[in-house]
């Protein structure tokens, strides 16, 4: 059956990567041999259309099946997150003028972990949130939040309501919906005239330069370019006048939108952004078809590192139960004869088993009990953060190791 481009609808043709079926990268299962019975796998191709550039899933599995009352991903959980998140509510107050009188709203809002900081300058705020069970402890964090899928219809449901933005927030949002043109549609009726959008999403082109195949997984529907998001927001009426590099998630970019017809002049950062996408092929066809080849190689390199440690008798344990972690093991082909066991901060993961991989969750404190040889960190975006915050493991003569782009033990 041929594939179309969910943004433009043109026939799809080219394969960017072939990651075989696996289930929901958020999707942890119960230890019962009922759940691990039940348990679906989805085909997980990514396709890029010719005439947008958009690269993005082949299948669409239903937003409300994954984003439901108990996702597990709370963004509070990272310390590096909230202190860019604090920072970010910094610059966007100083930037624009922001007060008491202005309005941020903050589309997929989460556990309320960035609007708590222009809460506390007493600036009005809203959060958007499909998740249930998030938008509960957010507004135990005085962070009002409104459970909703964010289109066309909740923008006008809140403009309804007398709800204009100033400012809206849209972090790591962009690549999970599967609609991405209502999506996107729905901020220039939330905005005021003067109002400003800003976007955050993991660079396409850091993805394809260091093999970032994990951040491939059935909720994000699509994988971001800043050429595929100026043909898209200039077809949903924003336009783009300016983008910041940023280090989050291997390498994002913060793109700043306003209305169609802005007065708001672009700027250096993305005259810069456009002439990178265009030097690393971004519009070539054949850029996308080697990125897929060299996904192989990596797996084939982590595996034969836990095959030594194995024969010398070393036991692995990882860290970070994280969503990427999961396409990582799945495509690898790992187990829990591969690894003894997974640590996460996030209670709501903890006594569960990884989806696809069944390999068991605990708090982090079993790393000291089990006193594993090695610690794959599978977030490795966060390695920092995690290595500092568990220097512990050095003490038995433990050692952390990350895969991406290549094996590299710390």
């Amino acid at each position: 059956m041929p594939h179309h481009c969910r943004f433009c609808s043109t026939p799809l043709a080219t394969l960017v990567a072939d990651l075989g079926e696996t289930p929901w990268s958020n999707s942890f299962l119960e230890p019962t041999e009922e759940a691990i019975a039940r348990e679906q796998a989805f085909p997980l191709q990514v396709m890029v259309c010719s005439e947008c550039l958009l690269v993005q899933t082949t299948e669409t599995v239903p937003a409300d099946e994954i984003f439901n009352a108990e996702y597990h991903y709370l963004s509070s959980f990272s310390t590096s997150w909230l202190d860019h998140s604090r920072r970010y509510a910094e610059k966007m107050t100083d930037r624009f003028n922001l007060d008491g009188t202005s309005q941020v709203v903050e589309v997929a809002s989460n556990d309320g972990y960035l609007l708590q900081y222009f809460a506390e300058k007493n600036i009005p705020v809203l959060g958007v949130e499909p998740a249930a069970n998030a938008a509960k402890i957010a507004e135990g964090r005085n962070v009002p939040t409104h459970v909703a899928f964010f289109g066309q219809i909740t923008a006008s449901e809140l403009v309804a309501r007398g709800i204009r933005a100033d400012l809206t927030a849209a972090n790591n949002v962009l690549a999970h919906v599967p609609d991405i043109a209502d999506f996107v549609s729905g901020f220039p009726i939330l905005l005021k005239p003067d109002g400003v959008a800003t976007f955050e999403f993991p660079h396409l082109l850091h993805t394809i330069e260091g093999i970032q195949f994990d951040t491939i997984y059935h909720e994000h529907y699509s994988y971001l370019s800043l050429v595929a998001v100026e043909r898209i927001f200039k077809t949903c009426g924003l336009h783009v006048f300016d983008v910041e590099e940023l280090p989050t998630h291997g390498g994002s970019l913060r793109v700043y939108a306003q209305l169609a017809g802005g007065k708001r002049p672009e700027t250096a950062g993305l005259a810069k952004v456009r002439a990178d996408e265009a030097a690393a092929g971004l519009m070539r066809m054949e850029t996308y078809l080697a990125f897929g080849k060299r996904i192989a190689a990596v797996c084939e390199e982590f595996r034969a590192f836990l095959a030594d440690a194995k024969a010398e008798g070393k036991t692995v344990a990882a860290y970070g139960a994280a969503a990427k972690g999961n396409t990582f093991l799945n495509v690898c082909g790992l187990t829990s004869e591969d690894i003894a066991f997974i640590v996460d901060r996030n209670d709501l993961k903890q006594g569960k088993l990884s989806p696809g991989s069944h390999i068991p969750i605990h708090a982090p404190d079993e790393l000291a009990a089990a006193k594993p040889d090695y610690v794959a960190i599978l977030p490795w975006n966060l390695t920092d953060e995690i290595v500092a915050a568990n220097d512990h493991v050095r003490s038995w003569g433990g050692r952390f190791v990350v895969a991406i782009p290549e094996v590299r033990v710390i």
